[in-house]
Parts: C-alpha cells; sequence; structure tokens
C-alpha cells in the first residue's frame, strides 16, 4: 500500500456514492443495458458541457478515435501525420482504417506535436492531422489548424486524456472537424468500464459516427452502411453523467496540485512539462522531465521506498513499437526529441483528492532522489 498512490479511485467513488449506486440502479431497474436514454443523457450532457454540436457516446476512446477518422473521410492508403509520444491506440486507430500514421516531433517544452513539422510531412497521400492532447494539454492548435486550412486536411483531435483542457477560451475536442475523447476508468472522466465520444461540429460527421457505432443502423433492421459494435453501455452513460457533474470541480483540484507542484520544483533540477501558451491544462498527468545524469529506475525505486507510486508514460514511443517496424519513419533516432523525452519523462501522481502533505512529500522526495544520484553514478 502506498502512502501516495499514483490515482485513488476509492476515494473518488466514496465521495460520491450515493449518486452512483442511485445511477446503476436506474439502470437496472430501466434494464436499459446497451445506449438508450442513459447514454443519451449523458451525450448531451458533455455536449453541453464542452460547447460541441454533437457527442456520440462509443464503446471506447480507441474506437472514439477510429470511427472519428473514419467520418472525416480517412481511408485505405491514406497517409495521416500524428505523434509517436503517445498512447499506441492513435496509431492502432489509423492503421485499422488501411491508412499509414506519418510520424512528426514533439515540442520540448509542451510535449505536444510541433507544428513546424507538419507541412514537410504532407504528401499528395496526406488527408488528415492527429494532433494529440498528450497528459491532458492542448496542442498548439492555431498554427495546425491553419496549416490544415491551407492544404485541405481534415483535423481529428485526440483528446482522450483533455476532458475540459483550454486552448485560448477553446474547449478540446471543439476546434478541429472532430475529435475523440477516451472515458478508460483513471481518465478524468473515467467510466467504471471502458467507453468513449465523439465530438463534432458537422452533422454529417455525427451522423456517419452514429450510423457505423451501432451495425450502420437506420432502424432496428435496416442497414444503410456497413458498420460495427462499438455502442456504448447504459451504466457507462449512467456513471458518466454522475461523475461529469463533479468533473469542473476536479479539474480546478488538479490544476490547484499542478501548480503546487511547479512551485515545489522551482529552483531544482526537476522540469515540469508544461502547457503552451494559452492554454490550461487538464493535468490528466504531471510528467516531469529529470536530469540526463539521473537514472529513471533508480529514481522510482527511491520513490517506491518512501511509499511514493509513480509512472512512466510512455517509455517505448509507438515509431519504435514491433508491431509496425515495417513502416517508413519508424526506427531509432528519426524522432530526437520524441525518444529522448520516452528516456526521460516521469508521471507523478495527481489526482484531485490529494492532500498538500501529500503533494510535499512527493515533489520533495523526488527532488532528494535527483539530488542524491550524482551524475558520475549515472
Amino acid at each position: 500500500m502506498h502512502d501516495v498512490p499514483f490515482l485513488d479511485l476509492g476515494a473518488q467513488y466514496d465521495g460520491i456514492r450515493r449518486e452512483i449506486d442511485k445511477a446503476i440502479a436506474s439502470v437496472l431497474s430501466d434494464h436499459a443495458f446497451i445506449q438508450g436514454p442513459h447514454v443519451a443523457r449523458f451525450e448531451q450532457a458533455f455536449a453541453d458541457c464542452i460547447g460541441a454540436n454533437h457527442c456520440i457516446g462509443v464503446s471506447s476512446g480507441t474506437s472514439a478515435l477510429t470511427l472519428a477518422l473514419e467520418a472525416v473521410g480517412v481511408k485505405r492508403g491514406d497517409e495521416v501525420i500524428t505523434v509517436s509520444n503517445t498512447f499506441f491506440a492513435t496509431t492502432e486507430a489509423i492503421c485499422a482504417l488501411g491508412a499509414t500514421p506519418v510520424f512528426i516531433d514533439i515540442d520540448a517544452g509542451s510535449g505536444g506535436m510541433d507544428p513546424d513539422g507538419i507541412e514537410p510531412a504532407i504528401t499528395s497521400r496526406t488527408t488528415a492531422i492527429v494532433p494529440v492532447h498528450i497528459y491532458g494539454a492542448p496542442c498548439d492548435m492555431d498554427p495546425i489548424l491553419a496549416i490544415a486550412r491551407r492544404q485541405g486536411l481534415k483535423v481529428v483531435e485526440d483528446a482522450a486524456q483533455a476532458h475540459l483542457a483550454l486552448y485560448k477560451g477553446r474547449m478540446a475536442g471543439t476546434m478541429g472537424d472532430a475529435a475523440s475523447f477516451s472515458f478508460f476508468p483513471g481518465k478524468n472522466l473515467g467510466a467504471y468500464g471502458d467507453a468513449g465520444a465523439v465530438t463534432t461540429a458537422d452533422d454529417a460527421v455525427a451522423e456517419r459516427v452514429r450510423l457505423v457505432r451501432d451495425h450502420g443502423r437506420h432502424s432496428k433492421y435496416e442497414h444503410r452502411v456497413v458498420g460495427g459494435n462499438h455502442r456504448m453501455d447504459g451504466l457507462q452513460g449512467a456513471v458518466l453523467t454522475v461523475k461529469l457533474r463533479h468533473l469542473p470541480a476536479w479539474t480546478a483540484a488538479r490544476r490547484a496540485a499542478a501548480a503546487r507542484y511547479v512551485n515545489l520544483f522551482a529552483g531544482s533540477a526537476i522540469r515540469p512539462l508544461r502547457p503552451v501558451e494559452g492554454a490550461e491544462s487538464a493535468w490528466h498527468l504531471f510528467a516531469v522531465v529529470l536530469p540526463e545524469w539521473v537514472s529513471r529506475e533508480r529514481v522510482q525505486e527511491h520513490l517506491e521506498r518512501r511509499g511514493i507510486a509513480s509512472g512512466v508514460h510512455y517509455p517505448v514511443p509507438s515509431h519504435l513499437q514491433p508491431a509496425i517496424s515495417g513502416l517508413p519513419g519508424c526506427g531509432p533516432g528519426t524522432l530526437p526529441v520524441s525518444e529522448r523525452l520516452a528516456r526521460s519523462v516521469l508521471s507523478i501522481p495527481i489526482f484531485p483528492e490529494l492532500s498538500d502533505r501529500q503533494l510535499e512529500a512527493v515533489a520533495g522526495a523526488l527532488i532528494e532522489a535527483c539530488d542524491a544520484i550524482a551524475p558520475m553514478e549515472a
């Protein structure tokens, strides 16, 4: 048992137990297990919350990104520009459509897509860009959107970690042609199982996603297109509706914790990754770049001895994954910033229930660990 866990879903549940139990009982009473009214209520509530025209609940964040890309027109043989510093599902969604991911490097300060890398990567086969709002921090969207408009490309935001994140006053998930969200249990807005959503302002994109998520059905036995089974469960819709009411307060608590960490690390050798100018992160993760002379494994061992959990997101970037090793542009040395961060980044606990004492303990132990490892020992 950690004195400071990486995430405490038990504490979250304890705070909303009565609301959650009532919502689940309602689904059981209604027998509304697949899509249905509980999902519809969540879709409307989430769309209203972030200012989206449409929200379509689906079975996972991976399904959400796949369906969003398909709905904006990505097809077999196309190329989609994205980043490697992300969970592999971003790559999987592109490959699932028979398209090819084209990886560009990231901004060293934020970990997000570097817009300067986009235009050199565009070819006659490029149809879309997928900026990933990694760790909950929006990418620098204005130049990305400007390039997309100039080049006639679609933009699908991977907002899996960015619930309520802001970029120059605009919510993540409302700036591109479509966006995907994940509600995996550990996310800032997490279901009690897998779930996701597509958001868009485009009526045609929304209608396409609604069809494809449910076997292409327009009515029970009329299938207008060949789709699949990507439906959200009623239980997840009900749970998410309850949690959504608390999300603004939880996000404010995460932002306060992040600000406290930044102050605690000031003057140390530890560099937190920070949102780009004009952005407010949702702080799904608090990632720091360790000094080059320390061993990340030794730092984690030091934290573990003090009862502090930590994580690494993501130690093997997508362009170095064996599953796609044969694709052009994959392999060591092709994305130096992504590879450098993959070797040196560390995620430390951040969740709404963290106390000041816990925040200070984490920061103190991390600074102590880095100071204790002399350059010659690394």
